[in-house]
Protein backbone atom coordinates (compact mmCIF):
# COMPACT_ATOMS: atom_id res chain seq x y z
CA UNK A 1 0.00 0.00 0.00
CA UNK A 2 1.42 3.50 -0.76
CA UNK A 3 0.66 5.93 1.38
CA UNK A 4 2.27 9.70 0.50
CA UNK A 5 0.97 12.81 2.35
CA UNK A 6 -1.53 15.39 0.34
CA UNK A 7 1.82 17.91 -0.57
CA UNK A 8 3.86 14.99 -2.25
CA UNK A 9 1.38 15.10 -5.24
CA UNK A 10 1.82 18.91 -5.53
CA UNK A 11 5.86 18.21 -5.18
CA UNK A 12 6.07 14.67 -7.38
CA UNK A 13 3.16 14.93 -9.36
CA UNK A 14 5.39 12.31 -12.23
CA UNK A 15 6.53 10.47 -9.55
CA UNK A 16 3.78 9.61 -8.25
CA UNK A 17 2.08 9.25 -11.79
CA UNK A 18 4.89 6.88 -12.53
CA UNK A 19 3.99 4.47 -9.34
CA UNK A 20 0.61 4.56 -10.33
CA UNK A 21 0.78 3.11 -13.69
CA UNK A 22 4.04 0.83 -12.51
CA UNK A 23 2.35 -0.79 -9.61
CA UNK A 24 -1.20 -0.59 -10.94
CA UNK A 25 -2.07 0.18 -7.78
CA UNK A 26 -3.70 3.37 -6.22
CA UNK A 27 -1.73 5.76 -4.06
CA UNK A 28 -3.37 7.23 -0.57
CA UNK A 29 -2.72 10.67 0.17
CA UNK A 30 -2.70 11.68 3.29
CA UNK A 31 -3.92 15.60 5.36
CA UNK A 32 -2.81 16.85 8.15
CA UNK A 33 -2.15 12.71 9.14
CA UNK A 34 -5.69 11.40 8.31
CA UNK A 35 -5.96 9.44 4.96
CA UNK A 36 -7.79 12.38 2.26
CA UNK A 37 -7.84 11.27 -1.12
CA UNK A 38 -6.99 7.82 -3.51
CA UNK A 39 -5.37 8.11 -6.74
CA UNK A 40 -4.94 5.72 -9.17
CA UNK A 41 -3.71 5.91 -12.99
CA UNK A 42 -6.99 5.68 -15.38
CA UNK A 43 -6.24 2.44 -16.77
CA UNK A 44 -6.63 0.66 -13.64
CA UNK A 45 -9.74 2.75 -12.50
CA UNK A 46 -11.00 1.64 -16.11
CA UNK A 47 -10.28 -2.29 -15.41
CA UNK A 48 -12.09 -1.86 -11.58
CA UNK A 49 -14.74 -0.07 -12.61
CA UNK A 50 -15.35 -2.61 -15.39
CA UNK A 51 -14.68 -6.09 -12.53
CA UNK A 52 -17.08 -3.95 -10.46
CA UNK A 53 -19.83 -3.57 -12.84
CA UNK A 54 -19.26 -7.38 -14.08
CA UNK A 55 -19.80 -8.49 -10.39
CA UNK A 56 -22.70 -6.20 -9.72
CA UNK A 57 -24.61 -8.53 -12.61
CA UNK A 58 -22.95 -12.06 -11.99
CA UNK A 59 -24.76 -10.82 -8.68
CA UNK A 60 -28.15 -10.27 -10.09
CA UNK A 61 -28.36 -13.57 -12.38
CA UNK A 62 -27.02 -15.48 -8.78
CA UNK A 63 -30.55 -13.71 -6.89
CA UNK A 64 -32.26 -14.03 -9.84
CA UNK A 65 -31.17 -18.01 -10.03
CA UNK A 66 -31.95 -17.93 -5.96
CA UNK A 67 -35.98 -16.65 -6.55
CA UNK A 68 -36.49 -19.60 -8.99
CA UNK A 69 -36.22 -17.48 -11.97
CA UNK A 70 -35.89 -19.59 -15.31
CA UNK A 71 -32.58 -20.20 -17.24
CA UNK A 72 -31.30 -21.21 -20.09
CA UNK A 73 -29.94 -24.36 -20.77
CA UNK A 74 -26.66 -25.35 -23.32
CA UNK A 75 -28.54 -25.72 -26.11
CA UNK A 76 -31.01 -23.15 -25.62
CA UNK A 77 -28.38 -20.49 -25.99
CA UNK A 78 -26.69 -22.05 -28.83
CA UNK A 79 -29.97 -21.93 -30.56
CA UNK A 80 -30.40 -18.48 -29.60
CA UNK A 81 -26.52 -17.67 -30.72
CA UNK A 82 -27.15 -19.22 -34.22
CA UNK A 83 -30.33 -17.38 -34.74
CA UNK A 84 -28.83 -14.09 -33.99
CA UNK A 85 -25.99 -14.46 -36.14
CA UNK A 86 -28.17 -16.11 -39.24
CA UNK A 87 -30.95 -12.93 -38.74
CA UNK A 88 -27.04 -10.62 -38.62
CA UNK A 89 -25.97 -12.19 -41.74
CA UNK A 90 -29.10 -12.32 -43.58
CA UNK A 91 -29.34 -8.25 -42.67
CA UNK A 92 -25.78 -8.12 -43.87
CA UNK A 93 -26.73 -9.55 -47.32
CA UNK A 94 -29.71 -7.64 -47.68
CA UNK A 95 -28.04 -4.02 -47.63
Amino acid sequence: MNIRPSAAIRQNYNEIADMCRKTEEPVFLTKNGEGDLVVMDIETYNRREKMLKLREELLAVEEDRIRGSKGYSVDEVAAMMRSAIKEASDRGKAE
